[in-house]
């Protein structure tokens, strides 16, 4: 089969296949959320990221300074290289080393630690979501909600993340 009757083939194929389809999905409801509106301004999620926030500043901070004191020792190891002696240079170097290596694994705990703790204090709001979407997608009988995380655009009439947020808001308020 020639390439030009080839393309006609597969150009019919999908004009046909269209279709049959877009009947079907003219008669689907169809609505979309915005996930990452839901974790930035549902207050649930507010009241996670604060708490998060609160749990890890110290240890945030506490590394900001060892950062800040390690640019100092490195610095200083740098202007004063040329005047130190071997044995005073190897010393500094062997104190960079060791102060560096414990940097690095302070914030690797930091960061596993925080990435945990992030992950559990989301996992109940991302389930309130969901229940909360699931209850709106069925007293709208829509057929399908999309994650905008997903969709390259969509009508903001089908974006069902502002009652979301409320129906999260209502939950917490006993509502």
């Amino acid at each position: 089969m020639a390439g030009s009757q080839r393309n006609s083939l597969v150009r019919w194929t999908l004009t046909a296949a269209l279709g049959f389809v877009s009947p079907a999905l003219a008669q689907s409801s169809i609505g979309f959320v915005s996930l990452e509106r839901i974790l930035k301004e549902a207050p649930a999620a507010q009241r996670a990221q604060k708490k998060l926030e609160q749990e890890f500043s110290q240890r945030g901070q506490d590394l900001s300074r060892m950062a800040e004191q390690l640019k100092n020792m490195q610095e200083n190891l740098e202007k004063n290289a040329l005047t130190m002696s071997d044995s005073e240079r190897q010393k500094r170097e062997r104190e960079f080393g060791d102060t560096n290596r414990d940097f690095q694994r302070r914030q690797r705990e930091f960061n596993e630690d925080l990435g945990q703790r992030r992950k559990e204090e989301f996992e109940g709001v991302l389930e309130r979501a969901n229940r909360a979407v699931r209850q709106i997608a069925e007293a709208q009988k829509l057929d399908i909600v999309f994650q905008n995380e997903q969709v390259v655009w969509a009508s903001p009439r089908i974006d069902i993340t502002d009652k979301v947020i409320k129906a999260l808001e209502d939950t917490r308020a006993g509502k």
